[in-house]
């Protein structure tokens, strides 16, 4: 195998990225970048600690995030299933980056930055849903804004509305796998759906 090790090696592969690449990037919202970000209903946060790194989906029925002033943003954690993994890292190291999408557009925003978790009474409540609130907040400081090559979405065809492959395995299959038959199956795919419109909030 032929290992790339230095920077030079790498950069000499692909050459100079074009002007538009890097006068794109912004050091906090802007009235545009702050249009598109709030028109995000999902994205991946991306954290990294001592166990490694994570990629975490998070998605609302509104923006993923509020902003907090141009160069802040902040992202309720809702419900999930209690593993804390980006949590844990963002504890411990505090970088991230988050991935916002939009469906029917290739189009992805990037941000890169620090965050820190909160349980302030007082930030909380300004995500609250259905009576209930987030157990903690994110708040992320933002090093960069910027947007991605739409490529990647454009040769998946993520939005094309094709359907799933019919023998695609379900989490009830891969759990049942993890577990020797002793959790998940059909039973655990018949329950989720009900279970998981219950606990969204």
């Amino acid at each position: 195998m032929n290992w790339i090790d230095d920077i030079a090696s790498l950069e000499a592969l692909y050459g100079t990225p074009p002007s538009a690449a890097i006068r794109k990037v912004a050091r906090q919202m802007t009235p545009l970048y702050r249009k598109w970000i709030m028109s995000s209903k999902l994205c991946v946060l991306t954290t990294v600690g001592e166990g490694g790194t994570d990629g975490s989906p998070r998605g609302d029925d509104g923006p993923c995030v509020m902003e907090l002033d141009p160069g802040t943003l902040a992202m309720p954690d809702w419900r999930g299933n209690n593993r804390l993994d980006s949590l844990r890292n963002i504890v411990t190291d505090g970088r991230v980056s988050l991935m916002f999408m939009v469906p029917g557009s290739n189009t992805v925003v990037r941000v890169n930055g620090t965050a820190r978790l909160s349980a302030d009474a007082e930030l909380r409540q300004r995500f609250e849903k259905k009576g209930r609130l987030p157990a903690t907040v994110i708040v992320i400081s933002i090093t960069e804004i910027y947007t991605q090559c739409a490529r990647a979405l454009m040769r998946s065809g993520l939005w094309s509305g094709e359907p799933a492959p019919e023998d695609l395995p379900s989490a009830g299959d891969i759990l049942a796998e993890m577990t020797e038959g002793e959790e998940g199956g059909a039973p655990y795919d018949q329950a989720w759906p009900k279970r998981a419109a219950e606990t969204l909030w």
